[in-house]
C-alpha cells in the first residue's frame, strides 16, 4: 500500500506527526524533503535501472521510498528512528522492500547483496552530521556504488568536488574522486525542507569510475594524514606519517626524516610543496613508494 500522507505539505506533515506522536528528534537530522520537484530531480539523476537493488539512507516517512518503488527498485533502507521504522514496515510491507533498523554504521557491514555481483544504487537525504562519515566509510570499506545521488550541507558538497589547490580541497575530496566522478547537481533551499535547516543543501552525483583499480593499502591512512597537517610542507608531514607506520616501536636504520625523504625522492615528488596542491596520481605514487619502503626496512 502507498503511504496515506501528502509529502508536499508541511502543515499535513505536521498534523500527521503530532496524530502519529511522531516527534523530530534532532540529533538524527531529520528533515522532511516536502519539494516534489526535488524528489523527481533526485529521482531522475539516479537513473535507477528496473530491477536493480539501491541502498536508501535515512528514509523517514518514505517520500523518496515511494518514488524509488514505483521506478521498480529492489529497496534496502536504513532507518536509525524506531518509530518511523514502525512506519515505514506498515506502509510498504508486501513490496520489494528491506528496512534494516538502527545506526547505519553499525548495520551496514552486515548487508550483503541478493546477487554478489549486482550493481547497487545509493540514495540518500543524509543527515547533516554523518553525510561525509558515511559516504567516507562506504568508500574505504570498499562498498562501491555504481551510482550515487545524495543531498548534503552544500559546504560537504563542495569538499566532495574539491580540486587540487582550491579552498575547498580536502581529505574527503580525494576520497571520493579516487573511486567516483562528482558531479554537483542543484542547490537546494531551506524552504524545500520540513522543519527548514539554517543552511543551504545540495544535491550530489557520484558515478562509479570505470577504469577504477585497487588503491595501495597505505592510500587512504596516509591521505588523511597529510591533509591533518595541510598547511605544513610536504616533508614535514610525510616524516610524520613515515614515524606513525614504519618507526613505531621499532629501531630503524635511519630516521623518519630520511624516511620521508627517500619516499619523495622514489615518487618523484617535491618536498617542498603541500598535500593540498596533489592529485590523485601523487598520492598513489607517495603510498606505493611508502610502501616499497616498508618492505625493504622490514625484510
Amino acid at each position: 500500500m502507498k503511504p496515506s500522507i501528502n509529502y508536499n505539505s508541511k502543515q499535513e506533515l505536521r498534523a500527521f506527526l503530532e496524530e502519529r506522536g511522531l516527534g523530530m528528534r534532532k540529533k538524527f537530522g531529520q528533515n522532511f524533503l516536502i519539494n516534489p520537484a526535488i524528489r523527481t530531480m533526485l529521482l531522475d539523476a539516479l537513473e535507477l535501472k528496473r530491477g536493480a537493488g539501491v541502498w536508501e539512507i535515512g528514509p523517514g516517512l518514505g517520500a523518496m521510498t515511494a518514488g524509488l518503488l514505483e521506478r521498480g527498485g529492489r529497496v534496502t533502507a536504513f532507518e536509525i528512528d524506531p518509530a518511523f521504522a514502525e512506519f515505514l514496515k506498515e506502509s510498504f510491507s508486501g513490496q520489494d522492500f528491506i528496512l534494516i533498523e538502527g545506526d547505519v554504521f553499525e548495520t551496514w557491514p552486515m548487508v550483503h547483496p541478493e546477487h554478489p555481483n549486482e550493481e547497487l544504487y545509493l540514495l540518500g537525504n543524509l543527515p547533516y552530521n554523518i553525510a561525509a562519515q558515511v559516504l567516507a566509510d562506504f568508500i574505504e570499506k570498499g562498498r562501491l556504488f555504481k551510482r550515487i545521488v545524495v543531498t548534503v550541507q552544500r559546504e560537504v558538497a563542495r569538499r566532495m568536488a574539491g580540486q587540487p589547490g582550491s579552498e575547498d580541497y580536502s581529505s574527503f575530496s580525494v576520497l571520493c574522486s579516487s573511486v567516483y566522478k562528482v558531479s554537483l547537481l542543484q542547490v537546494i533551499k531551506g524552504s524545500s525542507f520540513y522543519p527548514v535547516p539554517r543552511v543551504d543543501s545540495q544535491a550530489v552525483r557520484l558515478d562509479l569510475l570505470q577504469s577504477t583499480e585497487k588503491l595501495p593499502v597505505l592510500f587512504y591512512p596516509m591521505v588523511r594524514s597529510l591533509f591533518s597537517l595541510r598547511r605544513k610542507k610536504l616533508k614535514n608531514t610525510l616524516s610524520v606519517f613515515a614515524s606513525s607506520v614504519i618507526m613505531k616501536d621499532r629501531m630503524p636504520p635511519i630516521s623518519a626524516v630520511e624516511a620521508a625523504n627517500l619516499v619523495l625522492k622514489k615518487a618523484g615528488i617535491s618536498g617542498d610543496i603541500r598535500a593540498e596542491t596533489l592529485g590523485i596520481e601523487e598520492f598513489i605514487k607517495l603510498s606505493e613508494a611508502m610502501a616499497v619502503y616498508m618492505e625493504e626496512f622490514s625484510s
